[in-house]
């Protein structure tokens, strides 16, 4: 890549003795993101300098640090351009300095993540991650916990279009509507982290897309009580792992008080139990990253965008696992 050495962690405060939440995660990012797996990946795709001169393009590391500041801050392309000039500490994580370097703004930023999403990068991301974890002896086993998890989108039509998103739909959940997509995940039972990712709008029900969040060596498969009839769906023909889907509501309310009620009762706590470990991740995009409502329109966009918080979650969750191997 050539250019001077990124890298945060080095990097020794001076103004304060107390380190930051944001500077200790940051450094912690450091140590964990497969940098060089992932720079490998996308440099293929990436424009090199022009032999005709004219301003060479930001180095890839410098623009992959920032779209990664982006997902786990939540930030908008004019808001990170804003934060790459304002925060400190991110631009010492982009490896920028101010008085010596440009600072990407809000277009060369946009460019690189239509980049991502032109050459279906999001998906190799987190196949990356998986690799780069695997073979940390963070592989995924046995067992998969299935669900999903809706992401509003704007409902507002007062955009150059007049229109809200025509790839977002609404969903009746409990008594409230909702209007955006669903992202639907496998989660390994073991380590809690992602091994599939499908986005659909969300009026798509949680047993369409069930199949594909199967790797196809479980042994055992959890899902709520949205999965009851997984086995009949014709997609599942070729899949023979053991299905624990839990009971309809209504119906474990209804259970007898009766030693074999109280039996099925704590089978479905035990359901409950393993399946809990699929809202880690959700928790970790929605609340730890903050993306809880769209930005960008249509599902490809979005596709590319989850994939890589999928990746970046794994990542985060595993980090206790990759310091102490580190």
């Amino acid at each position: 890549m050539g250019g001077k050495q990124l890298g945060f962690s080095d990097y020794e405060l001076t103004t304060a003795k107390k380190q930051t939440k944001r500077e200790k995660f940051l450094s912690e990012m450091e140590a964990v993101v497969p940098w060089l797996a992932l720079i490998d990946l996308i440099e293929p795709h990436y424009p090199k300098a022009s032999k005709k001169g004219g301003r060479p393009p930001y180095p890839l590391a410098t623009m992959l640090r920032v779209h990664l500041l982006q997902q786990w801050y939540s930030l908008s392309d004019p808001a990170m351009e804003e934060a790459l000039i304002e925060v400190p500490t991110m631009r010492r994580f982009a490896g920028i300095e101010l008085i010596s370097d440009r600072i990407p703004d809000e277009t060369t930023i946009l460019t690189f993540r239509h980049l991502l999403e032109k050459h279906d990068l999001g998906e190799q991301i987190i196949q990356t991650v998986k690799t780069h974890l695997s073979a940390r002896g963070m592989t995924m086993r046995q067992g998969t916990i299935v669900d999903a998890t809706l992401i509003a989108a704007p409902s507002s039509t007062k955009n150059k279009d007049g229109k809200r998103d025509p790839e977002m739909h609404q969903t009746k959940k409990g008594n409230q509507w909702y209007f955006g997509m669903k992202v639907h995940i496998g989660v390994d039972k073991d380590s809690g982290l992602i091994h599939s990712v499908v986005t659909t709008a969300a009026n798509v029900h949680d047993l369409t897309p069930a199949a594909e969040l199967l790797h196809g060596d479980e042994e055992v498969v959890y899902g709520d009580a949205g999965y009851q009839g997984i086995t009949k769906r014709p997609e599942m023909a070729g899949h023979s792992p053991v299905f624990r889907v839990a009971m309809r509501p209504g119906k474990r309310r209804a259970l007898p008080d009766t030693p074999e009620g109280r039996l099925e009762d704590l089978i479905e706590a035990a359901k409950a139990h393993v399946r809990a470990k699929v809202e880690h991740p959700f928790r970790v995009i929605k609340q730890q990253f903050g993306f809880e409502k769209t930005r960008l329109r249509g599902l490809a966009k979005n596709r590319c965008k989850i994939n890589v918080m999928a990746a970046l979650t794994n990542l985060f969750l595993a980090r206790g696992h990759l310091l102490a191997a580190a």
